[in-house]
Order: C-alpha cells, then structure tokens, then sequence
C-alpha cells in the first residue's frame, strides 16, 4: 500500500480543488493511504472530505512559506508520491522535494491551459511561465487534464512530452446523481412558464458570461425564456450593470455560488459554458451526467474533447453572441433535439466516472514508484 500524499492551497471550492477531493475520497476508498495536505485547512469542501482521508493542515500564511512545513512534512512522513495541484503549488511541491532531497515521486497536475490563462496577467506571465519552464521538468510526471492542456504544455512550455499523461477530470460519482434528484426552492422552476438556460462558474473575465448575456438578450426576441447564472466572482458587478443596461432584470439571475448545482443542471432546459478558455471544462461534465442538453464555446481546451467535436452537444466559436443564441433557440425550441442531446449527454457523461480516473492515476503512481 502505498501512503499518497495530495498537495493544495485550500478546498475554498474551485474546479481542481474537488477533482482533488474526489481523488482524495476515492483512493481512500479502495484501501490507499491518503494525506491531504493544505496550505491552510478551509473551504467549503472541507467538511466533504472522507474520514478515511487525514487532513494535515500546514497552517501557512501563504503558498510561499508553506514550503517549509512541505519540507517537514515530507522529511516526517516519507509518502511514495505527492500529487500537487494548481500551478504555485505544483512548484511548491517540486521545490519542497529536491531541497530536502525526498524519494518521494512528485507529480504534478495541470487545470488550465496556461497560455490563455496567462496571456491578459502580464506581470504573473513574465513570473510564472520562465519558471513553469524551468522547474516542471523536475516533475516525474506532470497530469494533463485534456489533450489541448498537454499540446499547449509541449509546444509552449517546452515539457517533454514523455513526461505528460492526459487524465481526463474525475467528475462523476454516486454522490451527484444524488444531489441532482434534490428539490430547489425558486419559482421559475417551480411555475415553469419558461424555458430555463443555466450558466455556472466564476464571475470571472475567463467564463465570458457577458456573451451569454448578450445571446440571453436576442433570445428573449424571439422566445420567452429566463436566465440563471451560478457562481460569484470579481465580475459581478458589471455583469449586474449589463444585465440593467439591457433590461433583463426580470429575466436573470445572478443567484451566487450555490452548494448543489446539480439539482439546477438537472431540472434546467440547457446549460451553456461561455468560457473564453478552460483547462477541461468539468461543468460540461457535470450537466451531462444530469441529463442536461449542452452549447460551449469551442474554446481551448477541454470542451471539444467532451463533446466529441459537437456529437454530444453544440459547440460555438468563442464570443459569438449571434451562434450562442440561434444554438440555443435550436435546442429550446425542438423537443426531439432537446431529447436526443440529452440522451447522448448522459452516455457520454459516463466516461467521466471517478472510478475510471482513480485507475489511471494508480497506474501511473505505479509507473513512477518502478522507475519507468
């Protein structure tokens, strides 16, 4: 049995942060042993994690200086691999490793395609990227979580790509299908005089919701229809600007970060992602496991991966308003379409599962502990 130890700032409730919670819950499940080690012990997925899972908190004051209770840590508790995500703390773990000089595996783990991610942040850019460069080579492998993020780690961070595995998110589990079948108190859904479009994620300038907006806006042209976004973000406010300038107050609804949005995915007409660029896209994934008929953006990478290229749902170039809106119009308006989409969403959603993951991560903490 090997002691797997799973490295990140917090559990404060972005993507990769339960994709590692999942992992965390899931290795503990078949009989690993597993630390999760956090910068700091909050968030709200905190109270998620698995009893069989020890939470070892480094009680650090930031992503910096907790490299020297990673060190202690390592130095005391030896683990055979330390899977680290998100990308300060992917470097963290791999400084941590070669100064104390541990023989533990390091493995690192890649969300987001980083060129986009930092093409508009040009001080963190001209930070992290020479850095990104230098020292994830020092990774004995590096988890690429779509092929897009592994292309973009090749061509533009210079990583041998014998070092990449593309490991498609674990998304689905026993514990969603559940939280999708739970009742929601809101009256759009309990009155049902419209169809309901469900956007979610951060309110942030990467999930583009204004193009969402503004799609809303020509739909409501020609059909009625309402307009839910979950997630809270720095955007917030100009998104409620724009929704004013547009006079949608009526019709959209900014309801914040809610704790299961996969009852709203389950019970909504379609679920759109706006994002201008995503790493995987695991909301995608999310509303399909719900039975849920998707449009995206094609944006890089991760949501034509999921979507087959447009089999399982509709892909729209990024920031096209005129294309988001028609597509959904397409789908709202034809119960067949609506139907077979989400048909398709579901058998597609099962590739997902966390199980089928969990086994690719063990095969290649295999790899790493044998020296291949």
């Amino acid at each position: 049995m090997n002691k797997i130890a799973l490295y990140l700032p917090n559990l404060c409730g972005g993507g990769a942060e339960r994709v590692m919670l999942l992992l965390a819950n899931q290795l503990a499940d078949m009989g690993e042993k597993v630390d999760l080690v956090l910068v700091k012990s909050e968030g709200i997925f905190l109270d998620k994690v698995s009893m069989k899972v020890n939470v070892i908190d480094l009680k650090a004051r930031n992503f910096l200086f907790s490299i020297f209770s990673l060190i202690r840590y390592l130095k005391a508790e030896k683990p055979q691999i330390i899977l680290s995500a998100i990308e300060k703390a992917n470097l963290i773990a791999i400084w941590a490793n070669r100064f104390c000089r541990s023989r533990s595996k390091n493995i690192a783990s890649c969300h987001n395609n980083l060129s986009n991610h930092y093409a508009s942040a040009i001080h963190l850019k001209r930070i992290m990227c020479p850095l990104i460069k230098k020292f994830y080579p020092y990774a004995d492998r590096i988890v690429a979580v779509s092929q897009g993020v592994a292309d973009d780690l090749i061509q533009n961070f210079h990583i041998n790509p014998n070092k990449i595995r593309v490991i498609y998110n674990p998304i689905v589990n026993a514990d969603l299908i559940l939280k999708a079948q739970e009742d929601i108190q809101h009256s759009w859904f309990e009155n049902n005089d419209a169809p309901i479009i469900l956007g979610v994620g951060r309110l942030t300038k990467q999930k583009d919701f204004p193009t969402l907006i503004r799609a809303f806006s020509l739909i409501l042209q020609q059909i009625p229809a309402k307009l839910i976004i979950l997630g809270e973000g720095e955007d917030r406010g100009r998104l409620e600007y724009l929704i004013k300038e547009l006079k949608l107050e009526n019709d959209v609804s900014l309801l914040g970060f809610v704790e299961n949005p996969y009852a709203y995915m389950q019970r909504s007409d379609v679920f759109v992602l706006s994002s201008r660029w995503e790493g995987f896209g695991n909301v995608l994934v999310e509303a399909m496991a719900c039975g849920c008929p998707v449009v995206s953006t094609n944006c890089p990478s991760g949501p034509a991966e999921i979507l087959g290229n447009g089999e399982y749902g509709i892909l729209v170039p990024v920031g096209d308003v005129e294309k988001m809106a028609k597509s959904i119009i397409k789908i709202l308006t034809n119960k067949e379409l609506r139907e077979e989409l989400s048909n398709k969403a579901l058998k597609r959603a099962k590739e997902f599962h966390v199980e089928k993951a969990v086994e690719k991560y063990l095969q290649i903490f295999s790899e790493v502990c044998m020296g291949k």
